[in-house]
């Protein structure tokens, strides 16, 4: 079964190195993307069967968490917080998770991670496996 991935970042750098990332995965696809919340839930609309999200934090429009706020009620998809600003133990990581993000995944080096795949893939597979049963 393919599993259908949402990437949601405002930084067209890292939707492209996520992308990357996602479709050298097997059993996933990266099949729509956004750069802010606003448009994210209108991706929601657009693709009923997705699996997974993959979310930024801080984002211009609707940022990360209110979108989660609204995605949690419109779709069954997992969310995986993928930031710089949701360290363990911080104010973004403890709302991210009251409002029902799944998992949190640091990017390693700021807002645009370009050693993400390096730093973080593997913790990233895992946690994206985990999820959405095939681990």
């Amino acid at each position: 079964m393919e599993h259908k991935v949402l990437i949601v970042d405002d930084s067209v750098m890292m939707r492209s190195v996520i992308r990357t990332f996602v479709t050298k995965m097997p059993d996933f696809r990266a099949v729509a993307f956004a750069e802010n919340g606003k448009k994210a839930l209108e991706e929601l609309s657009n693709h009923k069967d997705l699996s997974l999200i993959l979310l930024d934090i801080e984002m211009p429009e609707m940022d990360g968490l209110e979108f989660l706020r609204h995605a949690k009620l419109k779709s069954k998809a997992k969310v995986i917080i993928l930031s710089s600003v949701a360290l363990d133990g911080s104010p973004y990581a403890a709302k991210a998770r009251a409002l029902g993000a799944d998992a949190i995944v640091t990017k390693p080096s700021g807002a645009v991670s370009l050693d993400l795949v390096d730093a973080r893939g593997l913790e990233l597979t895992e946690v994206m496996r985990r999820l959405v049963g095939l681990s």
